[in-house]
């Protein structure tokens, strides 16, 4: 990672101080709803994800949010891989405050930087799994031989080398997981976001897909957001949360 592309911080995490960070969120609140006024004044009625949450990760750390439905890990997930912005405090990916940008410049940063596994797969059901790993380079504007080839190469790396020209309905919950996997990797990002990826999986199929996910985490940063127990024996780091507020880390 480039000087320009990361940031020395003095981390809120305590044993982490001026480490080199790829996404940091300080004293950070997200509410949804009411008038656009903050959360509790009179004129908004909205409801508060998030409530004062500050975490930093780093290059080869693989950071598990856990906590029970409605605990705001999938508000936090999206808040760090700039899909959305606080309402109040910062939130800085690879050193740039996300909130000061325009949404097509996170939407440029999250296409250079950012790979993000979603909770539904989120694949096309008309393109094979070729090529929906490859489409995040269709938009950066990669030739088709080269896309082609990047594609084959991760999901032969997820064990899906046989599997390339199926399409999403021939395939099992477990090789649409890898499958989103594979495309959240293929721009080689800095960081990569997972929500739920065990979510729907068996005991067997999970352990793989965590096992892969943490060996993913040895040459980028990657966070996991999950109820799944199973995230916190796999993860180098923990952040529970509550009721928006994190109550260990």
């Amino acid at each position: 990672m480039s000087n320009a592309e990361s940031e020395r911080v003095t981390s809120s995490d305590g044993d982490r101080s001026d480490s080199e960070v790829v996404v940091a969120c300080d004293d950070v609140t997200r509410v949804y709803g009411g008038n656009g006024g903050w959360f509790g004044s009179d004129d908004a009625h909205g409801v508060e994800a998030l409530s004062g949450v500050s975490l930093s990760v780093s290059p080869g750390e693989f950071l598990g949010l856990t906590g029970a439905s409605g605990s705001g890990k999938t508000t936090l997930l999206h808040l760090l891989a700039a899909l959305d912005t606080p309402t109040t405090g910062t939130v800085r990916l690879l050193g740039s405050d996300t909130s000061a940008m325009s949404s097509r410049r996170r939407a440029a940063l999250r296409l250079e930087h950012v790979g993000i596994v979603f909770q539904r797969f989120h694949l096309l059901p008309s393109l094979s799994a070729r090529a929906n790993v490859a489409l995040p380079l269709v938009e950066r504007g990669v030739g088709k031989r080269a896309r082609r080839e990047r594609a084959t190469e991760l999901l032969e790396r997820v064990g899906l080398g046989d599997r390339l020209t199926h399409r999403p309905n021939q395939l099992s919950g477990g090789e649409k997981q890898r499958v989103a996997i594979a495309r959240g990797l293929v721009n080689e990002p800095t960081l990569l976001v997972a929500d739920e990826p065990t979510g729907e999986l068996d005991t067997a199929t999970g352990d793989s897909i965590l096992e892969l996910l943490s060996e993913l985490a040895d040459d980028r940063a990657v966070v996991v957001a999950s109820h799944d127990p199973r995230v916190v024996e796999s993860a180098s780091r923990q952040v529970r949360l509550r009721d928006g507020v994190v109550v260990d880390a």
